[in-house]
């Protein structure tokens, strides 16, 4: 997964607009290996949402993407699924247990989670981790570090 976009992401990206977020996660979706989980950190309106309509997008996904925040979670088919997890309602990892979704796993897929520290204990240790922001100029800003579990 060592790629000039992975490496730009690793070093932290600022973006001014929706349209370059969403292009920015379309090249990265085209980078990530099958079954694979990414955690996005960062406070409400930083991006999240926008970031996996791109990534939506670069996986074949042509239907409308919105946050889950009620629903919990939204399944998309495209050449893989993915499967858009809103944890932000969860009170604990154990939750994330009744929801079943394994069940819709099957390979090749990608996990997406919103707001990961709600359920950090549930989350997969090889997951890639994203820290979104927004900077004093207003652009968001998009970092890929290792793991919440580890000092970066």
């Amino acid at each position: 997964m060592d790629s000039s976009i992975c490496t730009k992401l690793r070093n932290g990206v600022s973006t001014g607009s929706a349209e370059e977020t969403e292009a920015l996660a379309a090249e990265f979706a085209q980078t990530l290996p099958a079954d694979t989980t990414l955690a996005l950190h960062g406070d409400l309106g930083a991006g999240k949402t926008t970031f996996v309509r791109g990534l939506a997008r670069g996986l074949g996904v042509t239907g409308t993407i919105t946050s889950p925040t009620f629903a919990l979670y939204n399944l998309h088919r495209g050449k893989r699924s993915l499967l858009h997890l809103d944890a932000y309602r969860l009170e604990n990892p154990r939750e994330v247990d009744d929801l079943l979704l394994e069940d819709f796993l099957s390979s090749p897929w990608c996990l997406v989670i919103e707001w990961p520290e709600k359920i950090d204990s549930w989350v997969p240790a090889d997951a890639l981790h994203l820290d979104f922001g927004i900077a004093p100029d207003e652009r968001h800003t998009i970092r890929l570090r290792q793991s919440s579990r580890t000092a970066t």
